[in-house]
């Protein structure tokens, strides 16, 4: 029997492919991410896809095949020029600087776009290749963004993980994006989605109900008929490899060596890849204000710059890699003394030994980056200090600000606020030093890169349960073939029918929300049966549905069971209901009105109704938990019910009720088949009023009191037209 399997798809592979002598070696990555999903990837059957980094001739292709297959690894060979215009262009070009929040350096090309889709579909196709039944993908990162959302589209049922290692920003600016649409449908192919922290998780979740017909409730997007869930799991480092590191002899040795050539100095260290979100500039000048202002540091502190060199032939980069250069030899040539260099600065990369020797030497350790996903410098420092000095400063746009707190947040904008830190460092007492970075190596410690992992992994499980529980409630077919057994056995059917949103969709204008041609011929033909007995229950004043259904042999109920009309009668509103507490809600409502362009209210006969369809996303929400606090006293006085609906907001007498309207319906009938379908929260009432033998059926994929759901107006017709061809 073949096991279900993993499938990791990310830009790269983990390993690190070269040529030598006309052979490709191969040397695994010490990456964290590699770390961390290697007790994933390496187990089983389960595989990683992914670029081998390199251009790897047509001809040669089967050689670098074989030699990953070994190590569980899948290779998409990626050609120069789509290396250029999907991953340069697109990717880092246009999603790098957008999601940074660097909006002036992202290049919209057209180019760019098209070799972004043609990669990602290059990609989905070696996850077909790979793909069985019951399979796991799980999506990692900004260069694959539309791949969750393509595999879906050819393995409708595949379970997707997707996570972003880099912020993902607000509205605002992800909306500045011409493919913004596309991006969004692409991510949201996934059944679960994660960010590194809960500010971003809200920012999708924004974007996705403002882009998108998407809804969102806490922090799980209904689209499409199925439910998406959007978390946050902040990302750890493999904390053990960092306090074994510390010990290893090589270590120790660039460490006393690194204390030989200090003179007694505050060791400040500082590593970043060469990029404008890591705040360098504003980091130098944080620091060359701390010499100015506070002299008596000369020869007193030493700054240890590490910037591993990236992408320096793209201009904005190059420029960067200037500007830091002509800083650096500013700062040296103005404070150096004979025997005192202010910043020691290296353009390169280091072994991860002579790293961690430098996180083990630094006294302090300066991580301030404008924006970044998680920044795992801060963590590696946190962990590689294992006698628990010394002080970390961070940027308090950095994902890691939100778990170590222990820290001194700075704003990486205030160069005062930074240098101010400095200081604050140089002068923290061991005790303080020790209380800070225990705690903070806790949290490094229990959140972990393996626990990371495991918590995506087990919530994505969680998530697929969800979704299955929500689709056995679906009237499938196998419940439509009983339905219709039982319907053609009986010979007393009542079928209470919702109208908005159930028996047609919803419009912005509610008054075009009429119905049309087909529900007309659908209704005639069910009405046709003596047997069946067909009543309309909306929320619509009685006025509308007499208008619209007069004509039919249908009994009508009307503003959610203030008016009732049976065949061949007029038109009854329930005894006792009064509209003397109209005019003191209507004046609060109009308060709202006025200040929320595109509300509006509708007055029926008991009840007032706020519309907030066409108004501006997110604020409608807010305006209606205003209402609902503002009147809450009001109602509960008057004997009122407030009831939110579907971008509405209904107040109405309590005794209204469609439930208490349905049972009045079948009050001493002798009904053997019923039916109710409705969408919202008022229809919510029926479902839980009529007996257990009903087929009571919810629209929308929501949780519900109803036995089963369907998906949208489409498939209510599609049920009744099944039930018309019984007649």
């Amino acid at each position: 029997m073949m096991i279900n399997k993993t499938i990791i798809v990310s830009n790269r592979l983990p390993v690190k492919i070269t040529e030598r002598d006309g052979k490709y070696v191969l040397s695994p990555s010490e990456g964290g991410l590699a770390t961390g999903l290697g007790s994933v990837y390496k187990e089983g059957n389960n595989v990683w896809i992914g670029w081998p980094g390199i251009e790897v001739p047509p001809e040669r292709q089967d050689e670098v095949k074989q030699q990953l297959a070994h190590l569980n690894l899948i290779p998409v060979f990626l050609t120069q020029e789509e290396i250029n215009l999907y991953y340069e262009g697109f990717s880092n070009e246009v999603l790098w600087p957008v999601f940074h929040y660097l909006v002036t350096y992202a290049h919209y090309e057209q180019e760019y776009w098209d070799f972004y889709k043609r990669v990602n579909a290059k990609f989905r196709d070696i996850v077909e290749e790979n793909l069985l039944e019951g399979d796991t993908v799980w999506v990692h990162d900004y260069q694959l963004l539309l791949l969750p959302g393509l595999i879906r589209e050819i393995q409708p049922f595949v379970t997707i993980g997707f996570f972003q290692h880099i912020p993902f920003p607000s509205y605002e600016i992800f909306r500045l994006i011409p493919w913004r649409e596309e991006i969004i449908n692409g991510v949201i192919g996934a059944d679960l989605v994660g960010f590194h922290t809960f500010d971003d998780v809200r920012h999708f979740l924004s974007t996705t109900t403002r882009l998108t017909a998407a809804k969102s409730s806490n922090n799980i997007i209904t689209y499409n008929e199925r439910q998406i869930v959007v978390e946050a799991f902040p990302m750890g480092i493999d904390d053990v490899k960092f306090e074994q590191l510390s010990n290893r002899k090589a270590v120790k040795a660039h460490v006393e060596s690194f204390k030989k050539d200090r003179n007694n100095e505050l060791f400040i260290l500082s590593i970043d890849r060469l990029d404008y979100s890591k705040g360098i500039i504003q980091r130098l000048q944080a620091y060359e204000l701390l010499l100015q202002t506070h002299p008596e540091n000369i020869g007193q502190v030493a700054l240890y710059m590490v910037v591993v060199p990236s992408r320096d032939t793209v201009p904005q980069y190059k420029e960067l890699r200037d500007h830091i250069d002509q800083m650096v030899g500013n700062i040296n040539a103005r404070f150096r003394t004979m025997d005192w260099l202010p910043i020691h600065y290296f353009y390169r990369s280091f072994s991860v030994e002579f790293l961690s020797a430098l996180y083990c030497a630094a006294d302090v350790c300066l991580v301030t980056p404008m924006r970044d996903g998680m920044n795992l410098v801060s963590k590696e420092y946190v962990a590689s200090r294992t006698d628990n000095t010394g002080v970390l400063i961070l940027s308090e746009m950095a994902g890691a600000s939100k778990e170590l707190n222990d820290a001194l947040l700075v704003n990486p904008n205030n160069v005062g606020d930074v240098m101010r830190a400095i200081v604050m460092a140089k002068e923290m007492s061991l005790e303080e030093q020790k209380a800070r970075m225990s705690s903070m190596r806790e949290v490094v410690r229990k959140y972990n890169i393996h626990l990371w992992v495991k918590n995506f992994i087990a919530k994505l499980m969680e998530v697929k349960e969800m979704q299955q529980s929500l689709l056995a409630k679906h009237a499938s077919d196998i419940v439509r073939e009983k339905m219709a057994e039982d319907y053609l056995v009986s010979n007393d059917r009542y079928i209470f029918l919702d109208y908005d949103g159930t028996l047609v969709g919803f419009n912005s204008v509610i008054d075009k929300a009429s119905p049309d041609p087909e529900l007309y011929e659908l209704l005639n033909k069910l009405t046709s049966d003596p047997d069946n007995h067909v009543v309309l229950i909306s929320g619509r004043k009685h006025e509308t549905l007499d208008q619209w259904f007069g004509h039919l042999k249908v009994g009508m109920i009307a503003e959610h069971g203030a008016w009732q009309k049976y065949l061949d009668g007029e038109w009854r509103s329930l005894p006792l209901l009064t509209d003397q507490w109209k005019q003191e809600v209507r004046t609060v409502l109009e308060r709202y009105t006025d200040r929320t362009p595109g509300s509006f209210i509708e007055d029926k006969s008991y009840s007032l109704v706020w519309h907030y369809r066409r108004v501006e996303q997110g604020l409608g929400e807010l305006r209606v938990n205003e209402i609902i606090n503002h009147l809450r006293l009001i109602v509960a006085d008057k004997g009122l019910q407030l009831m939110p609906g579907n971008k509405v907001l209904e107040i109405k007498n309590i005794e209204v009720n469609k439930g208490k309207a349905a049972q009045n319906w079948l009050y001493d009938k002798d009904a053997d088949f019923i039916l109710a379908l409705g969408d919202d929260h008022t229809d919510e009432d029926i479902f839980k009023a009529l007996p257990e033998s009903a087929y009571t059926i919810k629209v929308g994929s929501n949780i519900s009191a109803a036995k089963y759901f369907v998906r949208n107006p489409k498939e209510v017709r599609l049920v009744l037209k099944e039930l018309v061809q019984l007649n």
